[in-house]
């Protein structure tokens, strides 16, 4: 039975008894930060089980497509462990029970997948007698039914229950061969195929165990484990699953499966990774150095090096993506979909690493090498993290390479390392940041300061507090630089990429320039600015007012970043999230995902459709809604944030829904125009761009327009025709380089002649020595290679000076020379020394130099001498 067929007919079983089947969801979790992968078939149903939703059907089944890392070391050295396996699970959030969950499952397996009853045996946990009892109803022997204390699932706190699981039986010949052995032994005898979770406890904080009032059920079986099965292969690896990624390998690299142990495990871990990396960029997660983006990099970057052990030194994932299509496409058509853009990525990342993995190599080899010698058994912590930090190596392929000569890595040392590091660049961020707010003067600060900024510009408030120079004071006086709260404001705090407003607050004896808004520990909002008139005091009543152009081309610039993240997923892919953004009055900056640089027509295109959506002059609304109703109308939120259950969604007509805190205009004409000033790349898989609007966009429009006017100026021809004549210009140019180049040409055919008149016989070698004048080295080597084929048998060394007195060389010898002994190697060092210089080359063509033109003539008699000398003594 193949994989599709056994993952249809369990969903189609478990659909018959009235469960909804899901779909596979993303391997990003929704709104839980506990997760970091989508790790098991429950993942994305934690929201039911812990009663913060109710599912729309109680009975639920899917194929979960999930991720673990947590035993890579392990992934093709054994059998069963992958990092991505498909799960496929039936649940029940308080509706049916063990009287119904383990018939069902006996049922699928015995009738459904035919495979035969007396091969399967059941564990269950040894005070689970209602288990034990249900399974002997179905038919399971008491001997084939084994109770083990492991079999009880628990977190530690809240839902938990005993599971029971369901093993097959591979046969007497593929276990340890004891009488006793039985599931539970540590041989490969039995293989768990299913576990069925029983949540009927709650785990309460003294330790006790309370009875659920609705009891849950929570299975999973692996679908490459229940292949394997099925289709009667030793390993996953040969399922239909994973197979025709080993054979394409396998025509990749020249190599066959089973040659050796060693080409076994690459074969499989290339197979395994790939399908992971698909996945996961499918899913919007490109290699990064940091959270989800670098599991994928070291899965990426451990299956380039098991394919370099292979003998595969162009990159070669990228051929193995439509494969991985073919195998999954049908069930999960996102991969088939992006395809081109999952490609992309992975040729991207994956040809920048082989430019550094030679070199990071042949430093591990050095590394090596040194501890051996040294007699130590780990590579420390500050190696591994060189290896990390210059050479782009992840800590575990360090690991691999170091296990491969029995050593271990010092991974407490490198951790510390990274801590270090890490510190170093938070300090530096902090010191280019500029003003900071005095965090200690603020941590008990817990009075309220309401936000009515959204609504207003300006409004009356009384001061609450008043720091200065890290200090709670009661009043400051003109000059003092000074952090105020108010009761209320409508500045905004700097938060979510947007900056702090500027400002003033003004009182009846004084008032402040406010320079920023940032946030107390706390959250309030605090401003900072310098007092420069009168005095202020805690509890004078003030005006709060936001600087109005200001707050104006901030708005615009806040509301041009949800425009442009929206259409760079519509051009580029849905792979494109927001990495991270800057917006200030005059300028917008926007970090994104995606691989490689974005081409001319790809920012024409993004530019256009931004400006539709500024010149449609759709309303900019905002609305506060449950969390699961914005994500469920389409709205962007950012995989890291965290959201309350209320949040609010801005809308840009029906183009953009994006949850934001920030301020926005209240209808997109205002932003007037947008254009890209600049692309770069700022890290591996994250591009910026750079956008002006409004009248910092037509600054910047006009200040063009007028070098192009220039420009056209002096070339003589209209603006629009300006490329065109540069075109024309630098062909006339490279036709007059041509010119020069034929002239040269037969200047130096001229020259050559000149030089073979003035042979010379040196112990019955025909001898060129002269000097040329104004000839840099390549036109030497070209005049040496001339007269050469003109004497056919010679010797030629030629000279050329410079204004600065320094001297270059060129000697050549033809074969016949060569043969009997003579070097031009070392008849030009000869001649070099004598100028204070030296040189190298081969016995045929020597190049070299010196520092003192006035002994050229000396040097002349020293070549001539060395080879008189050379050829008597070769004879």
């Amino acid at each position: 039975m193949d994989s599709a067929t056994i993952r249809s007919s369990f969903l189609k079983f478990f659909e018959e008894r009235g469960h909804l089947v899901l779909p596979g969801h993303s391997l990003v979790p929704e709104d839980d930060p506990t997760l970091l992968w989508i790790n098991a078939g429950m993942a994305p149903l934690k929201k039911y089980f812990t009663g913060k939703q109710r599912p729309v059907n109680p009975r639920m089944v899917s194929a979960q497509p999930s991720l673990r890392t947590n035993d890579i070391e392990n992934v093709g050295k054994t059998a069963r462990h992958l990092t991505l396996f498909e799960m496929l699970g039936n649940f029940s959030v308080g509706d049916y029970f063990k009287e119904d969950a383990i018939p069902w499952a006996w049922e699928y397996l015995t009738q459904i997948l035919h495979l035969p009853p007396e091969r399967l045996w059941v564990t269950i946990y040894p005070e689970d007698q209602e288990a034990e009892t249900i399974w002997q109803k179905v038919g399971v022997p008491k001997a084939r039914i084994t109770p083990l204390e492991d079999n009880f699932w628990d977190i530690g706190g809240g839902p938990c229950g005993p599971d029971s699981e369901v093993y097959f039986d591979r046969g007497p010949e593929t276990g340890c061969g004891r009488s006793s052995c039985k599931p539970g032994c540590d041989c490969d005898r039995f293989l768990e195929i299913w576990n069925l979770v029983f949540t009927q406890f709650n785990h309460n904080p003294d330790g006790s165990f309370t009875p659920l009032p609705r009891k849950n059920i929570d299975t999973g079986m692996g679908l490459e484990r229940i292949a394997s099965v099925l289709q009667e292969t030793e390993t996953n690896f040969e399922t239909d699953l994973l197979f025709p990624l080993i054979q394409q390998a396998c025509q990749l690299s020249g190599r066959s499966y089973h040659e050796s142990p060693k080409t076994d495990v690459a074969l499989r871990v290339i197979a395994d990774h790939t399908r992971a990396i698909v996945f996961a960029i499918g899913d919007g997660v490109l290699p990064s150095n940091e959270g989800r983006g670098y599991v994928i990099r070291r899965l990426l970057r451990r299956a380039v090096r098991f394919g370099k052990q292979l003998g595969i030194v162009e990159p070669f994932l990228g051929k193995l993506v439509p494969t991985v299509g073919t195998v999954m496409g049908r069930e999960y058509p996102r991969i088939v979909e992006g395809a081109s853009v999952i490609r992309r990525a992975i040729e991207q990342e994956e040809s920048r690493f082989l430019e550094t993995l030679e070199a990071g190599e042949s430093r591990l080899a050095v590394l090596i090498e040194t501890a051996k010698r040294e007699g130590r058994t780990k590579i420390t912590g500050e190696e591994a993290f060189e290896l990390y930090d210059t050479y782009g190596f992840p800590l575990d392929l360090t690991d691999d390479a170091a296990a491969e000569y029995g050593l271990k890595v010092d991974h407490d040392g490198f951790e510390i390392a990274m801590k270090i590091q890490r510190e170093k660049s938070r300090k530096d961020a902090a010191e280019r940041k500029g003003m900071r707010l005095a965090n200690s003067a603020w941590a008990d600060f817990q009075e309220a300061c309401a936000f009515v900024g959204y609504e207003k510009d300006a409004c009356e408030a009384a001061i609450l507090r008043i720091v200065e120079e890290g200090n709670e004071v009661a009043e400051a006086g003109e000059g003092s630089q000074v952090e105020i709260a108010l009761a209320q404001t409508p500045f905004y705090p700097e938060g979510g990429g947007q900056v702090g407003d500027h400002g003033r607050i003004e009182g009846n004896n004084g008032w402040i320039e406010v320079q920023d808004c940032r946030r107390a520990p706390n959250g309030q909002p605090i401003h900072m600015g310098i007092v420069r008139e009168g005095r202020v005091r805690r509890g004078d009543q003030v005006q709060a007012i936001v600087d109005p152009a200001w707050r104006k081309d901030v708005k615009k610039n806040h509301t041009v970043t949800h425009l442009f993240h929206k259409a760079l997923r519509e051009v580029l892919g849905p792979h494109v999230h927001q990495a991270g953004s800057l917006v200030e009055p005059t300028r917008m900056r926007f970090d994104f995902t995606h691989f490689a640089p974005l081409t001319s027509e790809e920012i024409k295109r993004v530019e256009a459709i931004v400006n539709e959506q500024i010149w449609l002059d759709s309303a900019v609304t905002t609305t506060y809604m449950p969390l699961e109703q914005a994500k469920a109308l389409g709205a962007e939120a950012l995989f890291e944030e965290r959201y309350g259950e209320q949040v609010r969604m801005v809308s840009v007509g029906t183009f953009s829904r994006e949850l934001c805190g920030g301020t926005h205009v209240s209808h997109a004409g205002e932003i007037q125009l947008a254009v890209v000033t600049s692309e770069t790349g700022i890290a591996a898989g994250v591009r910026r761009i750079e956008v002006l609007t409004g009248r910092w966009a037509l600054q910047w429009l006009n200040q063009r327009r007028d070098e192009l006017e220039k420009s056209a100026q002096l070339l003589g021809t209209d603006a629009l025709d300006v490329s065109a004549k540069i075109a024309q210009l630098q062909e006339e140019l490279e036709s007059q380089k041509r010119q020069i180049a034929q002239i040269e040409a037969k200047q130096r055919q001229q020259l050559s002649i000149s030089l073979a008149q003035q042979v010379e016989q040196v112990a019955g070698i025909p001898t060129v020595v002269a000097r040329v004048d104004a000839a840099d080295g390549e036109t030497l080597r070209s005049l040496v290679d001339a007269v050469r084929q003109r004497l056919g048998s010679c010797a030629v060394l030629l000279a050329s000076t410079s204004a600065e007195g320094r001297v270059s060389l060129v000697a050549a010898l033809t074969p016949d020379w060569v043969e009997r002994g003579l070097d031009a190697r070392a008849w030009l060092r000869a001649t070099a020394a004598v100028l204070g210089g030296k040189g190298g080359g081969r016995k045929e063509l020597a190049q070299g130099g010196g520092k003192d033109a006035k002994k050229l003539a000396e040097a002349f008699a020293t070549a001539r001498q060395w080879l008189e000398a050379s050829a008597v003594s070769s004879r």
